[in-house]
């Protein structure tokens, strides 16, 4: 690890804007791309019966992330052969409506089926794309709006795993990045679509020199910003890149993920972007920190610090002060954010594997093992564990918090943890 705390961070905490108070959680990671949510009184320690206000049995696991928008829960699943959009009453977990988003063939495994990417809404409409490259656009009472195929559009996926990056909204584009390799010839490209209509406003290719496995990236972008000013922060392929969000344009990139030109470098953990600082993981080391708005090639000049103890598939969380990394062995570490220094960590959480990302709220941190177990540990610079909460089902979907409520997604079922209008379980 090194430090460079050359840069000025006065600022950087106005940067993060005060949460909305709605409290949605819009996107896979939350109402500003970080993993915090401003909701509060959330409960420290549950069970299956103990503060779940409603559980809603579900036909599959998935690695997608449910998202909340308003009275309305949606998430992708698979059932009979099809990829699925779900609309779930929030206060009741009652299905409002499920509607198809094409089929669930294709290379999947005990990580990965065609559901793995996680929906975007925004109030009115609700996005969703498959592992297929389908892409559909809903209003809320699942009127289908457009659709696009991006394979057939635009050629088919080459990642040795599977598809599984989000899309992200921003103003009035959706962002999807498809950066492969290990599987074809085709060109890496950002695209980017009106989310009004699903008409494409640009694709970008994104070249790189990244070889064998390492092309392949299945992370989703972040949003940068300055004042008004905003750039689409997107990591695979061994580099980190800034793009113009009208044009797509790379404005600059910086390199540095993957020093010893390893072919299995591939990415998983996404970006992270407070203000103008991005937070880059890659595979394990080196996790970086640099400045975007640069223009370039901007390795030498942009970095701020790095640290060689980062995730593999988690995403870390922040408020901006903290950095949380969770890693796939369950070892936690708190950085400052400022200049990487390990405030604590390695602390030990449940043996077990990690694929979800930490979900940061109400001064804790949630952290849930793929066996389904979740360590509530409080938020801050000194390491305390306050429980330790066991949910059947395999576990790769990422817990979040919405209205005063926790969501926590097991291969057989939604659950809504915490004070609820109605405690029922439907079946």
């Amino acid at each position: 690890m090194h430090y460079q705390p050359r840069w000025i961070v006065a600022g950087l905490v106005a940067c993060m804007a005060p949460l909305a108070e709605a409290t949605d959680w819009p996107q896979w990671r939350g109402p500003r791309g970080t993993g915090e949510s401003a909701v509060r009184d959330l409960p420290v320690r549950w069970s299956r019966q103990e503060n779940v206000a409603w559980s809603l049995p579900l036909p599959s696991g998935s690695g997608s992330t449910p998202v909340v928008s308003g009275e309305r829960i949606f998430l992708g699943t698979v059932a009979a052969g099809q990829v699925e959009l779900w609309c779930v009453e929030r206060r009741t977990g009652a299905v409002r409506w499920r509607r198809p988003l094409g089929s669930a063939a294709g290379h999947t495994h005990q990580k990965h089926n065609m559901s793995s990417p996680s929906p975007v809404a925004d109030g009115g409409r609700v996005y969703a794309m498959t592992g297929n490259g389908v892409l559909k656009a809903f209003d809320v009472e699942g009127r289908e709006l457009w659709s696009r195929d991006i394979q057939a559009d635009y050629g088919r996926f080459g990642l040795n795993w599977g598809y599984g990056s989000s899309p992200l909204l921003w103003g009035d584009t959706l962002y999807v990045q498809v950066l492969h390799g290990m599987k074809t010839d085709d060109p890496s490209y950002l695209l980017g679509l009106d989310a009004a209509n699903g008409r494409s406003r640009f694709r970008v290719e994104r070249p790189t020199a990244a070889v064998h496995e390492s092309p392949d990236s299945y992370s989703t972008p972040a949003v940068a910003r300055r004042g008004g000013e905003a750039e689409i922060v997107v990591t695979g392929g061994d580099v980190v890149t800034g793009h113009d969000p009208k044009t797509g344009r790379e404005l600059w990139r910086a390199g540095g993920l993957n020093p010893g030109n390893d072919g299995a470098y591939r990415i998983v953990a996404s970006p992270v972007a407070v203000g103008d600082v991005v937070i880059a993981p890659t595979r394990i080391r080196p996790m970086l920190a640099l400045k975007a708005f640069g223009r370039g090639d901007v390795t030498a000049s942009q970095g701020l610090w790095s640290f060689d103890h980062g995730p593999d598939v988690p995403t870390p969380a922040t408020d901006g002060r903290y950095l949380y990394v969770v890693t796939d062995r369950g070892m936690l570490y708190c950085l400052d954010f400022a200049t990487g220094r390990a405030l604590y960590g390695p602390q030990r959480l449940r043996a077990a594997t990690y694929s979800a990302s930490p979900l940061l709220a109400d001064g804790k941190l949630y952290a849930i093992s793929e066996e389904g177990v979740t360590s509530v540990v409080k938020a801050g610079p000194a390491y305390e564990l306050l429980a330790e909460n066991a949910l059947d089902g395999y576990t790769l979907s990422s817990p979040l918090a919405a209205h005063g409520q926790l969501y926590i997604r097991t291969q057989h079922a939604l659950y809504c943890i915490g004070k609820g209008v109605a405690a029922a379980t439907f079946r």
